[in-house]
């Protein structure tokens, strides 16, 4: 049987997601739906299991609105609050599924987690907390569990390491500002590429237009899709405009079949 991975974006917004609160501008106030990006995520299937890339503030309303009804692990790219904030929502299928869910993380997200979420990691839990597997992870391939061999590309954002994932033939990077030289030997092959962009002007921890659509020429992917996008980059209509044609800024809900 063939394996078959589909992705979805659960969210491809910045670490304020679009709309910003408070915010006036056209890009806020805009009643298109690809312009309302809650934080960056995905989910992608691998054959009938489900797995997501980190589980940021809007976790829970994201797995609502796709009707997830069984997760069977997380990934995480890095400890930053906009990408670990909803993991607590995990135990929403600990009741459903009746088994502990599997998380896949660095060393300096393990801290996070067990600063943030104390309460799941006592020896003498509260009942009702999230019933989690740590599983430490380096920059070497790891095999996820009922799912696919993944494989970490480490990249900086400013000075912290994150990781990105390439699963086959398709690769995700968010939160990213320098990818070194023998990391980006990681991307060869692949055919569909999600990539951190945060605005045209330089950003001192995520890429911009320019330096995103370098990546992208080098990895030569025959589609790329822009993600953690600003409102300051502008609507979707006004981002299509400035981008290549296999290029597109990725919006919530885009569904991608490989």
């Amino acid at each position: 049987m063939d394996n078959k991975l589909q992705i979805k974006v659960l969210g491809s917004g910045t670490s304020q997601g679009v709309p910003v609160i408070a915010c006036r501008c056209n890009v806020c106030q805009s009643n298109n739906p690809k312009d309302k990006r809650l934080r960056s995520s995905i989910l992608f299937k691998w054959n009938d299991e489900n797995f997501v890339i980190d589980t940021g503030p809007d976790f829970r309303q994201q797995m609502l609105r796709e009707n997830v009804r069984s997760l069977r692990a997380v990934l995480y790219t890095h400890e930053h609050k906009d990408h670990v904030a909803g993991m607590d929502d995990v135990r929403a299928f600990n009741f459903v599924e009746k088994r502990n869910m599997e998380l896949f993380c660095t060393v300096a997200v393990e801290r996070a987690l067990k600063r943030e979420f104390f309460y799941a990691f006592e020896e003498n839990p509260y009942p009702g907390v999230p019933r989690i597997n740590l599983n430490i992870i380096e920059n070497r391939p790891f095999q996820l569990p009922d799912g696919p061999l993944v494989t970490p590309i480490l990249g900086y954002h400013y000075k912290m390491p994150v990781f990105g994932y390439r699963i086959k033939n398709f690769a995700y990077m968010t939160d990213v500002k320098t990818i070194p030289k023998e990391e980006m030997k990681k991307f060869r092959g692949v055919e569909v590429l999600i990539l951190d962009c945060l605005r045209e002007e330089p950003h001192i921890s995520h890429l911009h237009l320019e330096a995103a659509l370098q990546i992208i020429e080098k990895v030569n992917p025959r589609k790329a899709y822009l993600t953690h996008i600003s409102h300051t980059f502008g609507t979707d209509e006004e981002i299509k405009s400035k981008l290549p044609w296999h290029v597109e800024p990725a919006y919530d809900g885009l569904t991608i079949n490989l």
